[in-house]
């Protein structure tokens, strides 16, 4: 399954062929019939990117990655992690950046899995982490 990007890149694509086929075709066969029909399908092909580009940027995107945490004491997440401690007495450090909790970072689409014991994965970025015992 493509996801929604790669859904909306090969419709802009898909316009863009479309509307160079159309100009050829109405340049080859009569330009002054092709004129008006090229106002009209230039001024839709705007409107229809502009609809897709704002649906890109405002509707979010739904989070479908698997996440699983199987191993003793292992820690998943389908986002950012800021802190994590998986040892008996162990705390994990806050680090000196900004969390990844308050500053966004990009997430991965695939599937996110911690399957040893005492691992970590994040889909995101990790801040601080102390998988030993103190």
């Amino acid at each position: 399954m493509a996801s929604r990007s790669s859904a909306l890149v090969w419709t802009g694509i898909g316009l863009c062929v479309a509307g160079a086929v159309g100009l050829v075709v109405g340049g080859l066969l009569d330009v002054d019939a092709a004129d008006p029909w090229a106002s009209v399908a230039g001024g839709a092909a705007g409107l229809i990117g502009l609809a897709v580009t704002l649906y890109a940027l405002l509707v979010p995107a739904s989070t479908a990655a698997a996440v699983t945490a199987s191993g003793t004491r292992s820690v998943a997440a389908g986002g950012s992690i800021g802190s994590v401690a998986t040892g008996d007495g162990a705390s994990a450090a806050p680090s000196a950046t900004p969390s990844p909790v308050s500053a966004p970072r990009p997430v991965t689409n695939g599937p996110v899995a911690a399957s040893g014991e005492r691992s970590v994965a994040a889909g995101g970025g990790i801040g601080s982490v102390s998988t030993g015992d103190a």
